[in-house]
């Protein structure tokens, strides 16, 4: 699960990286005989190497066919439950998933390779630095961040992966009218990040709810997780942002 260091008083405050990013915290977990066998059958097909500053080719990342095909990019996928359910069902989609878990990359593997899946690529590196030096810029299609760590306690609230200098960044690797799909079931949290992407003027909320809400669209699977939570009452938010075209931001500003 992808998480940040960045340091955030306000959810709309404008604030440099540090040179260190840290967007994930490593949690303990047993990589299971099955996720290794997948890992080193797998992964080297599937799992990309993180190179600093040589940006991805999508046309060499796929196969020639899909080449011309949209790029989704999600960050923090987990165990990679909905990430092979979303690209099963979305196969003129290309999809390019970021974990640094290593039990949750070999289970993305084996759902690879359970459903024949042609149209995902993993990296298992630092998301920022993914963004910042091997995504070029404008040239995704979409951007998946579902559930991220909450962080609960108000003295760990600067360690939330949505704040503001991330959004620009994720901003400005989409393509005109790209868009950027977060969920949450922590309330505050999905509050903060309202306001965090209503704070970019670079984008605009899809949701015609007066709660700035969108419900969740149908290519989003129900995890097993959130269906539990769902059955104890708690909530689900989802956000749904597009990022604009320049000339209506000139011509808005007229």
């Amino acid at each position: 699960m992808q998480d940040t260091t960045h340091p955030l008083e306000h959810p709309t405050k404008e604030v440099a990286f540090p040179k260190r990013i840290k967007t994930f915290v490593m949690r303990a977990g047993r990589t299971t005989s099955g996720q290794t066998r997948a890992l080193e059958v797998l992964g080297p097909q599937f799992v990309l190497p993180y190179e600093a500053d040589k940006l991805f080719d999508w046309g060499m990342l796929y196969t020639p066919e899909r080449s011309h095909l949209p790029v989704i990019f999600e960050i923090g996928f987990g165990m990679g439950d909905a990430s092979a359910q979303i690209a099963r069902q979305q196969p003129m989609s290309n999809y390019l998933g970021c974990e640094v878990h290593e039990p949750g990359v070999g289970a993305l593997l084996k759902k690879i390779e359970e459903f024949n899946l042609s149209n995902i690529r993993i990296i298992s590196h630092d998301a920022v630095e993914v963004l910042e030096k091997m995504i070029p810029d404008s040239s995704l299609t979409g951007i998946h961040i579902f559930f991220p760590d909450p962080w609960h306690k108000a003295r760990h609230h600067k360690r939330r992966l949505i704040q503001a200098p991330l959004v620009a960044l994720l901003v400005s690797k989409l393509k005109t009218n790209g868009y950027v799909h977060c969920a949450t079931d922590w309330e505050p949290y999905s509050k903060q990040i309202l306001a965090t992407l209503n704070a970019n003027p670079h984008l605009v909320n899809q949701s015609d709810q007066d709660s700035g809400f969108s419900p969740r669209p149908d290519y989003r699977p129900v995890t097993k997780f959130e269906r539990r939570g769902l059955k104890l009452g708690h909530g689900v938010w989802d956000l749904i942002f597009k990022k604009i075209n320049e000339s209506t931001l000139i011509t808005g500003a007229l």
